[in-house]
């Protein structure tokens, strides 16, 4: 592994962001077998939640350091 990524991904920011993404794909995806389309659409809703609250968490400080 190269110098350059010695800790990539390991914030705060990005975990929270990750998290957030895996369980909006969880819950479309439960939607979409259970043919349950508010929850679907609940989990494409998550989807810019989860972009926004890593941005925020990264301008907050929790973010990869410069």
């Amino acid at each position: 592994m190269s110098a350059a990524h010695d800790d990539h991904g390991h914030t705060v920011a990005a975990w929270t962001t990750s998290i957030i993404l895996m369980v909006a794909f969880l819950v479309g995806t439960i939607g979409v077998v259970v043919q349950n389309w508010p929850l679907f659409w609940a989990g494409v809703v998550l989807v810019p939640v989860a972009g926004i609250a890593g941005k925020v968490l990264a301008l907050m400080g929790f973010g990869k350091k410069a």
